[in-house]
């Protein structure tokens, strides 16, 4: 599966947030969002999957595709827990096809064994930040889209999520934004406003 963004524009209160973003999205690679806050990104993300509708322009889906939206495993900037649920629970209920055992077998990667029958809402935001990896990556799915993923976590966790979204995610083609470039250069960047410093990786795209 292909994604296309074609010459995005998207405007809130006369004030223009998005202006002609292009990009192309294709399986086996790694997409970066990157701008300064208040430049975009999750605005491109919302409309990337569906969730708002860009004032010109457009995502087109190409390829052997059978729905007209994407299917995707998605970090949203705020966790969207069930918050009185256990981290097992909120990662297995996504699907029926993701077993407590499945659930609680990932998430052993990336948290400590005795916080997964806990209810998230005692969790540390880092903790309660993992678990949304966890959940996202887990989905069957075409693409997976994270917006802030790392938000909350230090460098040491910061390490370990990304080392196992690449690990589980395979082929499957992963778009992100993040504030900060470190352990980011395996990505190709779209561009949005002002860029931070990334090495280039073969694939530049953003505001024309």
């Amino acid at each position: 599966m292909t994604i296309e963004g074609d010459h995005i524009c998207k405007s809130y209160d006369g004030r223009q947030i998005l202006k002609d973003v292009s990009f192309h999205i294709s399986e086996d690679n790694a997409y970066v969002i990157t701008g300064p806050s208040g430049a975009g990104k999750t605005t491109l993300i919302r409309i990337l999957l569906g969730l708002e509708r860009p004032d010109s322009g457009g995502v087109h889906l190409l390829g052997d595709y059978k729905y007209p939206w994407i299917n995707a495993g998605v970090v949203f900037q705020e966790d969207r827990l069930c918050m009185d649920f256990s981290a097992v629970r909120n990662v297995s209920m996504v699907n029926r096809r993701i077993s407590d055992a499945m659930a609680r077998e990932e998430l052993m990667q990336l948290l400590p064994k005795e916080s997964l029958d806990k209810p998230v809402r005692e969790l540390s935001g880092g903790m309660r930040r993992r678990v949304c990896i966890v959940r996202a990556c887990i989905i069957p799915s075409d693409v997976i889209i994270m917006d802030e993923p790392f938000a909350g976590l230090d460098e040491e966790n910061r390490k370990k999520a990304l080392q196992y979204i690449n690990r589980v995610r395979k082929s499957t083609p992963l778009v992100l934004t993040s504030h900060s470039a470190e352990d980011l250069a395996f990505c190709r960047r779209i561009r949005i406003g002002e860029d931070i410093t990334l090495p280039d990786q073969g694939g530049n795209y953003g505001n024309k």
